[in-house]
């Protein structure tokens, strides 16, 4: 029997994000026409997890109760307590793992040092994830009628405050992933690295509302990966989406291994280490008004969209961390309030690693140079001009920096009143004042 609860955190977080709120009701629509299309219906209640769902077992006689499990550490907690309020009434509670293509357990099972407990580094975990073996998926469920079950409305829009927001709540998520890989897919490896080039598959909102599943992403990008007549290139592009979709499983257990501190840096030596909660040029960032083409690029692309590009989100959240010096957990909670995914572990764990407190330490963080990164990866400047209308008409050079001023920022006669802005810092400077600060912790932590 198909249940869906609609409870008093999932009301306030969907309030808070109209983008994702009316995707949630959209997915769920499709999901409530889905399963009437199977002969059942979705059971709607609202109200306090456990208690409803209680409810719902006495009026069904039920024995048991699953749910796909979450990551991020506020609802793992949420789901202890369900658990344990279901076992007290004498039933049998449940958690699957529907969100990764590879369950946590599964893959740490082979991790013989710790216990079995996770990795913190993406290549021994890529090792072990590539040569666990696929367990096919094969759809034996049988639904049972629910015709007599009092239901309630399915959620809307309006009741989360999002009646005019653009969604389509994933249902061509299915039929976009198979047009992905019969072509686009085979340029994957430039696709995330070029904003203003070939399309990347951008299943991340279907993923984190289960519209589609990583295993059926896995399962079809493995099956074009048998094709005999790929080209070595275009396996290797298919491969690397492949490796993508490891690298969101290997987010997701960090989250389920060491949730004990969600906020906290994952590496104990970069806990105290000084950052600050704000800046005077934080609501520059925010408003993409930075004075840095890409980097305002993509904060604009966030807001009109929901979705920003992956290389980009590299470079905006790099130059929060190390231009600006600001907490990485800013960021991440900035951008959740735009974001048409709802994934929070993804978000910490990807904002540690960019930030450098998080898996695989690098010796020293990873600090792009927005100039360069706008020079290699948008040349034509197509991405910047689209989301940056005061450059739409800029001239090449004056862009790209190759006339510019004593302090290699843009021409300064551009700058003008309502017009584009001045650089809030200067990236050089800012990142060395960083890595000074950085290397003087380092060598006393």
């Amino acid at each position: 029997m198909p249940v869906l609860v609609v409870d008093p955190p999932t009301v306030t977080a969907l309030a808070r994000n109209h983008r994702r709120a009316a995707y949630y009701s959209d997915a769920v629509a499709h999901l409530a026409e889905s399963l009437a299309a199977r002969g059942t219906r979705l059971v709607v209640r609202r109200g306090p997890v456990a208690r409803t769902a209680r409810t719902l077992a006495r009026e069904l006689d039920a024995q048991t109760i699953v749910w796909s499990a979450s990551y991020d550490a506020r609802a793992v907690a949420r789901e202890r307590d369900l658990q344990s309020s279901l076992e007290e009434a004498g039933l049998r509670a449940r958690a699957v793992h529907d969100a990764p293509s590879v369950a946590p357990d599964e893959i740490a099972a082979a991790r013989a040092q710790d216990d079995g407990r996770g990795y913190r580094s993406f290549g021994p975990f890529l090792a072990a994830w590539s040569e666990l073996a696929r367990t096919p998926f094969a759809d034996r469920t049988v639904f049972v009628p629910a015709n007599e079950l009092a239901s309630e409305p399915l959620p809307g829009r309006a009741e989360f405050g999002a009646r005019d927001e653009a969604a389509t709540g994933g249902r061509d998520a299915s039929a976009s992933l198979d047009a992905y890989l019969s072509g686009p897919a085979l340029e994957y490896p430039a696709a995330r690295n070029v904003p203003a080039g070939a399309p990347t598959a951008r299943l991340s909102a279907a993923l984190s509302f289960g519209t589609i599943s990583a295993r059926t992403v896995l399962a079809r990008i493995d099956a074009r990966m048998r094709d005999p007549f790929l080209l070595v290139e275009e396996r290797a592009s298919v491969r690397a989406l492949a490796t993508a979709l490891a690298r969101r499983d290997f987010f997701l257990q960090l989250a389920w291994f060491f949730e004990d501190q969600p906020d906290e840096a994952l590496q104990p030596r970069m806990r105290g280490f000084p950052v600050a909660r704000d800046h005077p040029a934080l609501a520059a960032w925010r408003g993409g008004r930075t004075g840095f083409p890409l980097v305002d690029a993509g904060m604009r692309q966030l807001t009109a969209t929901g979705w920003m590009h992956p290389r980009v989100r590299a470079i905006v959240a790099s130059f929060l961390c190390f231009d600006l010096g600001v907490d990485w957990r800013v960021g991440r909670d900035a951008w959740d309030a735009y974001l048409e995914e709802d994934d929070p572990a993804l978000a910490s764990g990807n904002w540690q690693w960019i930030a450098g407190v998080g898996a695989d330490l690098a010796q020293v963080p990873r600090i792009y140079n927005p100039a360069k990164q706008l020079r290699r990866f948008d040349p034509a400047g197509r991405y910047v001009r689209r989301y940056v209308g005061e450059l739409s008409n800029m001239p090449d050079a004056d862009l790209f920096g190759t006339a510019a001023s004593p302090d290699g920022q843009m021409r300064l006669p551009l700058f003008g009143a309502g017009a584009y802005p001045r650089p809030v810092v200067v990236h050089e400077e800012a990142a060395s004042a960083f890595l000074r600060r950085y290397a003087a912790f380092t060598r006393n932590a």
